[in-house]
């Protein structure tokens, strides 16, 4: 696609004029513009100064499989059936079950920008072309459904410890599926599960982190966020990140399949964001507000109200602080 090849040609930050632009690429300076002006709408900043041509400021820190296979360590590599960037997808859990479903033992599936990214309760994922990171890693666990219970909240864990290895030290879980840093919220998880009740099971993590988030649309999320920029003196690049990230993963995964999430159970009691807190549970129209107690060995939250303590699932529960 040539605006593949226009991206990578504005990625390193100067101006390049439009006949440059055109002779390269083998197109006319208007279908340059034509190409800009889509760059635009995929919410890329171009900055367009007359005379010298067309710049992305800062440039793209542009995601690329070969140097994420070398910064991850071989044996990790080695383990994945599947291997997958793209520039642009409708999801990248999408890709993920579709390659499960075809045979794939797991896989990794990364992309510059989704179109129908999701969150949690089908809500969208908002994340401007290359400025964070959409991936969803695909993989089999053998012990059936029941031993994936607390999964999401051993996947927040591992993220972020991936983070604790580049410097972002403050990070907080949001039960049962969100990153939380200074009180806003850094990333999410979305966990897509489904097999045998007693036999193998495919799993789906799918993860949004924001990493570089333009300030103009940072604000513009219907929630307070922040990035990882925002948090770290320097990051490595989005490639290393990632590959930090997915090593982290995988080696929680190993320990959960193993050991469950019982073993996880006071780590993550450590990074409750609402860790004897009063909040609001809310399920539809249905609410009920008490005190955090954490989770139990099952990763279900622990509410007391009224003088008892009471677990509840995951699902369609969504955690609120109280206010005042």
């Amino acid at each position: 696609m040539k605006i593949d090849n226009l991206l990578s040609l504005l990625s390193d930050g100067a101006f390049h004029s439009g006949r440059e632009l055109g002779e390269t690429l083998g197109i006319s300076r208007s279908a340059v513009w034509k190409q800009i002006q889509r760059l635009e709408a995929l919410g890329i900043e171009v900055y367009s100064v007359k005379g010298r041509g067309y710049r992305i400021p800062a440039g793209l820190d542009l995601l690329d499989q070969a140097r994420f296979a070398e910064m991850l360590a071989p044996e990790l590599v080695a383990r994945l059936d599947r291997l997958e960037f793209t520039k642009e997808v409708e999801s990248t859990n999408v890709l993920a079950l579709a390659a499960l479903r075809s045979g794939a033992r797991n896989g990794l599936f990364a992309a510059e920008f989704q179109t129908r990214g999701r969150g949690r309760r089908g809500r969208e994922w908002v994340s401007p072309y290359a400025a964070n990171l959409c991936f969803s890693l695909a993989w089999r666990f053998s012990a059936g459904l029941a031993a994936l219970e607390g999964l999401s909240l051993g996947v927040g864990l591992a993220l972020r410890e991936g983070l604790r290895r580049i410097g972002v030290e403050d990070v907080q879980l949001k039960w049962p599926n969100d990153l939380l840093s200074r009180g806003r919220k850094l990333g999410g998880i979305l966990v897509e599960v489904s097999g045998d009740a007693a036999g193998e099971c495919e799993v789906v993590i799918g993860v949004g982190l924001n990493v570089a988030m333009p300030a103009k649309q940072l604000e513009q999320i219907s929630q307070p966020s922040i990035d990882v920029s925002s948090l770290v003196s320097s990051h490595p690049g989005r490639n290393r990140l990632l590959a930090i990230l997915v090593e982290s993963l995988i080696e929680t995964l190993d320990t959960f399949e193993s050991q469950g999430f019982a073993v996880m159970r006071e780590q993550w009691q450590q990074a409750n964001a609402h860790r004897d807190a009063a909040v609001r549970l809310i399920s539809g129209v249905n609410e009920i507000s008490g005190i955090c107690r954490g989770v139990d060995d099952r990763g279900a939250l622990l509410l007391e109200s009224e003088g008892a303590v009471q677990a509840y699932y995951g699902g369609e529960i969504s955690v609120r602080a109280q206010q005042g």
